[in-house]
């Protein structure tokens, strides 16, 4: 590997390793929570539809565990699928935003305008140019995870120091050279960091998008346990719909782990 490459991977920010890490304390503290929950639903008598008891929420969610997983998976395709469309999209553009500046300031304030209002209000909208089957939805997931991914991969497109570009300037590396070996390995980490929020944020997206006009999906789901009184059904749907975008979280957290190894090697480096 030449030096330029080589001082490009320095230039992402570092990633403080917690000291002492217990892993088993979050479910310690989460099963703790659980069992107060369970006791004080039971202690004041709280109606079901009010406050349901875990173990009335757990049952839920194995009775109705067929409807759940079909509703599930179709809040799953349309949050990866808007996940990857506003991703590669963003991506995209803060490639085009270092490599033309025009570009940059013609688009970025558009997008910094849409990115003012709200997504509650742009669902209706959607709904009625798309109509209600997953397109909105894909469309919601993508609007919700492109601005933060656009923010921070241009971030780290232009973090690589002044001198290493300079330094590329005098070799005559093209700008293909520069862009790949310099700018993408120095964006990694702010890209991942961006990727771990849109996960979440395009759950969130597909299941607001859901509220109006669907039939499926565990938004769908959620505004029909609201109806019909049913709070064991509608903490069953956040329980699912928290597990899920936990899960995207895990997978990108692990998908990080593989793709950036230049920064573990550096890490393991400097110890």
């Amino acid at each position: 590997m030449s030096a330029v490459p080589q001082a490009a991977a320095q230039t992402g920010p570092e990633k403080a390793k917690p000291k002492g890490s217990r892993p088993w304390v979050a479910p310690t503290v989460l099963l703790g929570l659980l069992v107060l929950w369970e006791l004080a639903v039971q202690a004041f008598h709280i109606p079901r539809y009010l406050l349901p008891a875990p173990s009335a929420v757990f049952q839920t969610l194995w009775t109705e565990r067929q409807t759940m997983l079909s509703h599930t998976m179709v809040t799953l395709s349309e949050s990866l699928a808007g996940f990857a469309v506003g991703n590669l999209v963003a991506i995209g553009l803060a490639i085009a935003f270092v490599e033309n500046k025009t570009v940059e300031q013609t688009v970025y304030p558009l997008a910094v305008a849409i990115r003012t209002v709200p997504i509650i209000a742009i669902v209706p909208i959607l709904t009625l140019l798309l109509g209600t089957d997953w397109q909105p939805k894909v469309a919601i997931a993508a609007l919700i995870t492109f601005f933060p991914t656009l923010v921070d991969m241009l971030k780290g497109l232009t973090s690589p120091q002044r001198e290493l570009l300079e330094l590329a300037h005098v070799i005559h590396a093209s700008r293909w050279y520069v862009l790949w070996s310099i700018r993408l390995p120095a964006s990694l980490p702010y890209l991942f960091a961006a990727l771990r929020t849109a996960a979440t944020s395009a759950v969130l997206g597909a299941i607001v998008a859901e509220w109006i006009g669907a039939q499926k999906g565990i938004g769908y789901v959620i505004v029909l346990a609201t109806y019909q009184f049913r709070g064991d059904l509608l903490y069953a749907a956040i329980f699912v719909a928290a597990a899920m975008a936990m899960l995207l979280f895990l997978l990108v957290g692990l998908c990080e782990r593989w793709i950036v190894r230049w920064e573990n090697k550096s890490a393991i480096g400097r110890g």
